[in-house]
């Protein structure tokens, strides 16, 4: 008989007479989810043992299999057991990361940025190619009036970053959302670009598994933690 065959029976399943014998007719208490475990395999391979036919022992090559069976089903149980303990803990990270965000500004692709604690606006821009010069302007989100014109010089491709330092102090205090326009000129004209700001997290919550990690971004709404790349 394979023993190990015997570590992932339920309570329904049934045990032949010759089984419970051959533990030496000790009852077997399992709950509704119980399994067999180490304790009873070494019990029931031992009584196989002592009651197996002289004439037709098992040998040591049938005992090892079963043996070698048992340390594979142990070895997967434990690894499980591992796995879940790390998605508890990677869940456990993931509040302590929310948490830790919250009041902070994140970078998000978008258009619409407020001055931070320091009275500054920050960005970039991902410029596709070369530029003889990038202009930046900022308007008031609401109303539409021009508030700054900032004129960079020339830039490589890849990131451009810009900023506000010397916002009016109505701006500040009301933290008015700025909508922020970038465009590029290069030798064959002039081209928008689509910038990218630094938003405050106003709070985050983490899926039902655990996995997720989800912010909520003043003006921007819900974004996946997976889209930030820059957090300050």
């Amino acid at each position: 008989m394979d023993i190990t065959s015997l570590l992932r029976r339920t309570p329904t399943d049934s045990i032949a007479p010759a089984d419970t014998a051959a533990a030496g007719g000790k009852a077997m208490k399992t709950g509704a989810n119980d399994a067999l475990g180490q304790k009873d395999f070494m019990t029931l391979m031992m009584a196989q043992l002592k009651n197996q036919n002289p004439l037709d022992p098992m040998d040591n090559t049938q005992f090892l299999a079963q043996l070698a069976q048992f340390n594979t089903v142990g070895g997967i149980e434990k690894i499980n057991t591992t796995l879940a303990g790390l998605g508890t803990q990677m869940g456990d990270f993931r509040v302590a990361t929310a948490t830790n965000l919250l009041g902070h500004q994140v970078l998000v692709p978008g258009n619409i940025a407020r001055a931070d604690a320091n009275g500054t606006i920050e960005g970039v821009a991902d410029l596709p190619e070369a530029a003889d010069s990038v202009t930046v302007t900022f308007s008031n989100a609401t109303t539409g009036e021009l508030l700054k014109t900032s004129v960079l010089g020339p830039q490589d491709k890849g990131l451009a970053g810009f900023s506000w330092t010397d916002m009016p102090a109505d701006l500040v205090a009301n933290r008015t959302p700025v909508r922020i326009s970038v465009s590029m000129n290069t030798a064959t004209g002039a081209k928008d670009v689509g910038p990218s700001v630094y938003a405050k997290v106003l709070s985050a919550r983490s899926g039902a598994n655990g996995t997720d990690l989800t912010l909520n971004i003043e003006d921007f709404g819900a974004i996946d933690s997976a889209e930030i790349d820059s957090v300050r």
